[in-house]
């Protein structure tokens, strides 16, 4: 039995020079559900960093823009945890919003003024100095590659940002930005889950081995479908999983992290849940050593068919 109590999350560098990050992270995109306030978001950073859990996933856009200011909140009440955790945000998507009258529909803009503009208002609201990454949230069919670059590199000239990526781009879009940059995307973050396999069959996770980038996976635990989804995937793979937690005294969650961990390309957990218990167990899924059969057994239940 894993011993959560001690547990301490291992670090992972995103990339060869990049910045060094828990191996999971946590994420805070339904913070505005939550009904927290600003001592209850402090303690949660704190328990995160009691697990070694360092590195904190934002967007602008999460809480319909409002996650952010909560909890730069909390962390302008206690600015000794900034130089203890990485934050990290995203832009680049743009809601239909009272917080935000002057757009007029839901779309994409990864123009050189949006990103700036975002990046900034996103260090207003966390109330910081620095994002340590930033990330463009979804590939943009209007993407100039050149202007984007060009964004960076000025958020990077003026300190404003240490370290950029993506999140959610193909391989041929994230080769197309990386062209025009003279140092390394860090990472590119991606929906991945025991019940979301297109990243490990479409090139996006081969590539991060190729280039040595470790992804980032969103929705990591299906989103809640693993747990409470009665479609024939989510029960197929539930069962497996709970036979296989059952023989190594874990959780079902735990199994599904550490399939995520098992792959070579060093994946990154987000886990966007509020309990601090199931944050805990993720983090003793850094102990569990799945064989390549247990792993073959998900992927099928999962897939429904065994592999070709």
């Amino acid at each position: 039995m894993i011993d959560l109590e001690v547990f301490i999350v291992e670090r992972i560098s995103l990339c060869q020079g990049g910045p060094e990050f828990s191996r999971i992270v946590y994420g805070w995109w339904r913070l505005a559900e939550w009904n927290m306030d600003t001592a209850a978001i402090q303690q949660q950073i704190e328990q995160c960093l009691e697990l070694g859990v360092t590195t904190h996933d934002h967007a602008d856009i999460y809480g319909d823009y409002t996650v952010e200011s909560l909890y730069g909140k909390a962390l302008g009440a206690a600015p000794h945890l900034r130089d203890k955790i990485e934050l990290v945000s995203k832009c680049g998507i743009k809601l239909i919003s009272k917080n935000r009258p002057d757009h007029k529909i839901k779309s994409y803009d990864t123009t050189y003024n949006h990103i700036v503009s975002s990046a900034e208002q996103s260090l207003k609201d966390l109330q910081t100095d620095y994002l340590d990454l930033l990330l463009i949230h979804r590939p943009d069919p209007l993407m100039n590659a050149e202007e984007v670059a060009r964004a960076f590199i000025s958020l990077r000239e003026r300190e404003k940002v240490k370290y950029f990526g993506v999140s959610n781009f193909a391989p041929w879009q994230f080769d197309l930005l990386q062209s025009f940059l003279d140092f390394p995307l860090a990472t590119n973050q991606v929906e991945a889950s025991v019940l979301h396999l297109n990243p490990f069959q479409d090139g996006t996770l081969d590539q991060c081995q190729q280039d040595e980038i470790a992804p980032m996976a969103w929705s990591s635990l299906a989103g809640g479908r693993l747990f409470f989804s009665d479609d024939p995937a989510a029960v197929r793979t539930r069962q497996v999983l709970q036979g296989i937690a059952d023989r190594m005294h874990a959780a079902v969650d735990q199994v599904a992290i550490a399939w995520l961990l098992r792959h070579p390309s060093n994946i990154l957990p987000i886990v966007g849940s509020r309990s601090i218990d199931r944050l805990r167990g993720a983090c003793g899924a850094l102990d569990l050593e799945l064989d390549r059969d247990d792993w073959y057994a998900i992927w099928e239940a999962s897939s429904g068919q065994e592999v070709p």
